[in-house]
């Protein structure tokens, strides 16, 4: 699976998504572009956004999307390390087109 990591999501997280091609907003030279652009140009080109914006599900239009979606509850590294078996299984299960809030505790 194609994951592009938001700008907000720390970049050392693609280690815990091994087998899959992991980029970032700021990889891909998108680190200007505002969320909704953002999202176009990632279902063009990936098959999963993982954010930590925890407004991007009232800000911007989620219907009929086709890149999935994983909106995690924190972007502390040390606790997205403590929870990596919940974010694989949370990529491995979600669809095109899903958006799933993922609470880190």
């Amino acid at each position: 699976m194609k994951v592009l990591l938001d700008e907000c999501v720390p970049w050392p997280m693609h280690k815990l998504l091994v087998g899959h091609d992991c980029s970032n907003a700021q990889r891909q030279g998108w680190n200007a572009v505002k969320n909704g652009d953002l999202l176009q140009l990632a279902e063009l080109h990936f098959d999963l956004f993982i954010t930590s914006d925890q407004g991007i599900r009232y800000h911007q239009n989620l219907a009929d999307r086709r890149i999935a979606i994983i909106e995690i509850s924190t972007n502390d590294l040390g606790r997205i390390q403590a929870n990596a078996m919940a974010i694989k299984n949370a990529v491995e299960s979600i669809r095109a087109g899903e958006f799933l809030s993922l609470r880190i505790g």
